[in-house]
């Protein structure tokens, strides 16, 4: 017994030493290794300065975009979205995230997957809505921390739409016609070379119907309103800052300067400590 406790376990204890030594050592080469080929440049967010992220959602919210699509239009696609939300939590000088809403809506997928990762963001985080934040961007806003909108934006517009121009009187004027072949009585509804027809017109209100039901479920529960109180609000219609402060929609009506001051107040620090990174 005596020569287990004074020879095994002093080994055991250089033992364990190394291994700690070892892996520290890993991490150090690892850190080195990333910041000389450029990897954690590349990844980091803040200058080393400035300590609140800010993540535009400029233009209509996409899934997906095409690079002629990005070069050509104003899109802010949902993965995009959410890998700068990582990478602002990844990086160490980030306190806090903007999410800067400029938006009238786009894909209800893509707004639900950037409000899921907004929810479970470990900084603090703000929703600042400059001129618009409607339809699906409303729903990014309302997974933040604080919503912040510009006396003169347009904010809200709660409801779905699939509406669509109907060429079919067009094309009958021109001589041509319409050639159905389709493997089910649905498969090419809202055509819009023909007439929708009523079992077609009742199959999208059931689904719009759907949708409406779990965005105002959904903003209910975000914004700690009621289900009647959302649904009274949710005709599709847009309101100004200042009504929507008044109907619960946001918390404040301001500017960036407002947005600045809540993040000193929930870091604990001046005003003039908080730096955006533009």
């Amino acid at each position: 017994m005596s020569f287990v406790r004074y020879h095994l376990f002093p080994l055991a204890a250089v033992a364990l030493l190394l291994l700690i030594t070892f892996f520290i050592g890993l991490n150090v080469w690892g850190y080195w290794y990333d910041e000389w080929s450029g990897y954690n440049a590349e990844m980091a967010v803040s200058d080393g300065v400035c300590n609140i992220a800010i993540i535009p959602v400029q233009g209509e919210i996409m899934s997906y975009a095409s690079e002629d699509e990005r070069y050509m239009y104003t899109y802010a696609v949902g993965d995009d979205i959410v890998d700068n939300i990582n990478r602002a939590e990844w990086d160490w000088n980030i306190e806090g995230v903007v999410i800067e809403i400029d938006s009238y809506g786009g894909s209800g997928s893509a707004a639900s997957e950037v409000t899921d990762r907004l929810q479970a963001l470990s900084i603090p985080n703000a929703a600042y809505i400059r001129e618009a934040g409607t339809s699906a961007a409303y729903l990014i806003a309302t997974g933040a921390d604080t919503i912040i909108a510009t006396p003169f934006s347009d904010v809200g517009s709660i409801g779905f739409t699939m509406s669509y121009l109907e060429q079919a009187q067009q094309n009958e004027d021109s001589g041509l016609s319409f050639v159905s072949l389709s493997s089910g009585k649905y498969k090419d509804s809202g055509n819009p070379n023909r007439e929708l027809t009523y079992d077609e017109r009742n199959l999208f209100e059931r689904d719009l119907a759907v949708f409406h039901k779990a965005l105002v479920s959904r903003i209910a529960i975000s914004r700690n309103l009621s289900v009647e109180e959302v649904e009274a609000l949710a005709d599709g219609s847009s309101l100004p800052g200042e009504l929507a402060l008044e109907k619960r929609l946001v918390d404040q009506v301001g500017n960036r300067e407002t947005v600045r001051t809540w993040f000193a107040g929930q870091l604990g620090i001046e005003p003039e400590d908080i730096i955006f990174c533009d």
